[in-house]
């Protein structure tokens, strides 16, 4: 392939991508791309778990230098992507909300003021995080100690940064907090939306293949296995055909449930009852009361 034949090329792509708007490359509200977020996500966490995540080796009588300068970078990080999160979500809402001039000078404002009630949120967090480290620890036999759980176990960075991502996601921050999880789910094969509600003492056991809808509200205590859904059944229309978007549409799981490998369960109105037990591979759509076992039916076997 020649200059001219990649010059043709390249022009060809260009006009392509110019005209279909798949990319990121509007001077007005250009996107933190992909690599830059889970650059964010990658530094947040090594405030939260330092020597655990990232390359830097921090010794005890480093750690508060670390800190500051880590807080500092982060700090400056996260207010940029939230600005340029809130530039695309104001060029969404109609010219009248992207040329308001006053607006857009607010926008830097509002972003740093978000950044710094996450990172005042951090400790919170961190007491939290601990509180689903040691249920992984005690939930789990293979476990041989606290550390080992968060060296090794993939649940740790899929718990850490959905915690980090639901802060954002509260306070109404645009596309980044999903950006955020999806980066946790391409690394842990956890999908959790930012939007869930996690209680403390939360436990995914191997973490692969879980799926954790946008309005699942979970208690505390609650452990599952992999391959669960928390999903919502076909949700309802409007008069035009399009979903409506805004309701209840994933299941409620209270306090101290265990649900095992490859069971589903749907629907905004579902509710999970305290203490209960759903057996492996179970199909629910309705709810089930405190303290049940739900089994189901027993595979049978014969002789070739």
């Amino acid at each position: 392939m020649d200059k001219n034949h990649i010059a043709s090329l390249a022009a060809s792509l260009g006009k392509a991508i110019s005209g279909d708007n798949l990319c990121n490359m509007q001077k007005a509200h250009q996107l933190p791309g992909r690599d830059a977020v889970a650059q964010l996500v990658d530094q947040l966490l090594s405030i939260l778990f330092p020597g655990v995540f990232g390359n830097q080796v921090v010794r005890e009588d480093e750690l508060d230098g670390f800190l500051r300068d880590s807080l500092a970078s982060a700090r400056a990080s996260l207010s940029g992507h939230i600005a340029k999160a809130l530039d695309y979500s104001a060029s969404l809402s109609g010219p009248r909300a992207a040329a308001s001039a006053a607006t857009a000078a607010d926008r830097p404002g509002q972003a740093m003021e978000t950044t710094d009630r996450l990172l005042e949120a951090l400790p919170g967090i961190r007491a939290v995080l601990g509180e689903d480290l040691l249920a992984a620890y005690e939930g789990d036999p293979a476990a041989g100690s606290v550390l080992e759980v968060l060296m090794s176990y993939p649940f740790v960075q899929a718990i850490s940064t959905h915690r980090l991502a639901h802060e954002l996601y509260r306070a109404g921050v645009p596309l980044l907090p999903r950006m955020m999880s999806e980066v946790a789910h391409s690394r842990t094969g956890s999908d959790i939306h930012p939007g869930a509600v996690i209680g403390p003492g939360f436990f995914i056991d191997h973490g692969t293949g879980v799926v954790i809808g946008e309005t699942t509200v979970i208690g505390r205590g609650v452990k599952l296995y992999q391959g669960v859904t928390l999903g919502a059944l076909s949700f309802p229309k409007d008069k035009d055909g399009n979903p409506i978007k805004g309701i209840k549409r994933h299941p409620n799981i209270e306090d101290n449930v265990t649900i095992y490998a490859g069971a589903t369960v749907l629907g905004g109105q579902t509710t999970i009852g305290k203490g209960s037990v759903i057996g492996g591979n179970c199909w629910i759509t309705s709810s089930v009361p405190a303290e049940t076992v739900v089994m189901s039916e027993r595979a049978k076997s014969k002789h070739k």
